[in-house]
Order: structure tokens, then sequence, then C-alpha cells
């Protein structure tokens, strides 16, 4: 008896929004209630666990819970972008020259018309003058802004080809002549969409027409001086998609030697590779690859211009 008092003198200072409460039917007891002999009605209590709940907003239109978006932006945060395979120099985009990009907008943009249903002649002067310029802005904007996307970033690139367009452009050149196609973009934009606001805002028909054909002008002669920057990547695109695609995983054979000793002959005996073979010295100008497979193996075998030795021991 005093075990049982005891238990339910605890159960007394258990706070009471951690106890579930209903009635439930009791056995006969000779304990507890010796004097029942029917089943009575007596509350009996339960214990209740706190559940953690998780906070959830709307994201896109499904509940996604805040905790779980955050880490996961948190870890992309902190994670790395993973280097580029070898192979980034074959899917460089094809570059116009700065010539067809801009008589090609030039072209476009002229055959704008008002929009239809506008009888005020300023309002239809200046609504046309406004598209005019807004779609030069676009056929300018456009290339260059999908050149700047499909370039990929150096330091992103894989090591070798890294090495290659130091080796080849020089350091820096490349960064730099995508830095200058970049500028080009914003100053066409910007200039733009100003003149297209300034001819928006005409009173007059011929108020219209001068501000469009001060904004085509503009817009042409700022394209056109720095128009050397889309052609420096045009260059570029075409010097690193000559590059020959090594297979780092293949064993290499490299032939460098003093020009005129037969490595192209070598080279286009032993392998698939074709080098230009001539009876003067260098003949060959450039890297060219060629491939031997011998007892089912596979080898890459490159062909490199000649070498000399100066007079300060150094080779050229």
């Amino acid at each position: 008896m005093s075990g049982s008092a005891s238990n339910l003198l605890q159960l007394w200072y258990i706070p009471s929004t951690k106890l579930f409460i209903r009635t439930s039917m009791l056995p006969k007891t000779k304990g507890l209630f010796p004097e029942a002999r029917k089943q009575v009605n007596a509350p009996s209590m339960f214990f209740c666990r706190n559940l953690q709940t998780t906070t959830y907003e709307v994201v896109k239109g499904s509940y996604v819970p805040v905790t779980q978006t955050k880490s996961e932006t948190a870890n992309e945060e902190k994670t790395p972008r993973k280097l580029e395979s070898v192979g980034a120099f074959q899917r460089l985009p094809m570059v116009k020259p700065s010539v067809d990009i801009l008589y090609s907008a030039l072209r476009q943009a002229k055959k704008i018309s008002p929009t239809k249903g506008i009888v005020n002649i300023a309002k239809r002067e200046r609504n046309r003058g406004a598209r005019q310029l807004d779609a030069l802005t676009k056929e300018l904007g456009i290339p260059l802004r999908e050149y700047l996307e499909n370039f990929p970033n150096k330091k992103y690139l894989h090591h070798y080809e890294r090495s290659l367009i130091e080796l080849t452009l020089g350091d820096g050149k490349y960064e730099e002549v995508l830095g200058r196609v970049n500028a080009l973009k914003k100053k066409v934009v910007s200039v733009g969409k100003e003149h297209a606001s300034l001819c928006a805002k005409s009173t007059t028909k011929r108020e219209a027409e001068e501000r469009l054909s001060e904004g085509m002008k503009k817009l042409e002669a700022i394209f056109k001086l720095e128009a050397k920057a889309v052609d420096d990547l045009l260059n570029i695109a075409k010097t690193l998609r000559a590059v020959p695609v090594v297979d780092l995983e293949t064993p290499t054979l490299c032939l460098v030697g003093a020009p005129n000793v037969g490595k192209s002959s070598l080279v286009r005996i032993l392998s698939t590779g074709k080098p230009e073979v001539c009876n003067y010295p260098f003949t060959t100008r450039g890297i060219l690859m060629g491939h031997i497979t011998v007892n089912y193996q596979r080898f890459q075998v490159t062909d490199t211009p000649g070498l000399l030795r100066r007079c300060d021991g150094m080779h050229l």
C-alpha cells in the first residue's frame, strides 16, 4: 500500500501539460479499491513525448524545409566547381567577324516597323524609332553575350589546356580579350537603352527621326571602335580549335630534334599522322598528332618543329 501511495504521490507532482487524461474501465482490484465489486470509471494518466517540429516554407509551389534549404545552399557554396575534361577547345563557339555582326544587326533593325493601330504620326514615328534602337541593341548584344557564356573560364579548364593557352596565346591574353568583349557588350546595351528612351520621349515626328538617326550612328560608331575585340576573339577560337586533342590516359611519344632530320617522315610512316614532308628545314611549324597500335595497345606520336641551338647554349 505504501508503494502504491508513493507512486500516486509522484504522479501528483507531474505537470499537467505532460499528462494525457482519459477515462478507462479499470478491472477489479484488491489493493487499491478493495470495496469495488464492479468496474468503475476512473481517470488514467498517460505520458506524452514532446515532438520536434520543422518550419517549412513554400518554394516554387512545394513545401521545403527551411533548415534543409539553408544547408544545401551552404554546401553548394562550399563545394568547388569541377574542372572540365580535356577537349574544351573543340567545343568553342563559332565567332562571326565583327563586320558581319554589325551589318547583319543594322539590316535586321531597319526591318522593324511601328506597332499597328497608332494613328498619330509623331507617336508612330517615335514608336518605330524606339523599337528599331531596341532591336539594334539586341542584335549587337546577344552574340557578344553568347560568346562570353560559351567560352570557358580559364581557371576551370584542365591543367593541360590551361598551360596550352598560356604557351600559345601568352599569359593573360585570353582573359584580356574576353574582358574587352564584355566591356563592349555593356557599353552597347547602355547606349542603346539610353537612345531608345530618348527617342520614345520625342514630341514631334522630326525629333523622333533625328534621335533615331543619332542613336543608330552612335551604336555603329561604338561597335566599330571596339570591333577589334571580337576579331581577336575570332582568332583565339581558330588558334585553340586547331590545337590537337591529346588523350592524357594514352602513352605518348614526342619526337624532338634538329630540323630536317626525318621526324615528320618517321611519324608519317609509323603512325596515322600525315605531316608535310619536304627537303628543306622547318617544314613542320606546329604540333601534329598521329597514333600507333602495337599488340592491341594504342600510342600517341607527336611531331614537333625543329630546334636550333643558340650561341648561348639554349635551344630555340
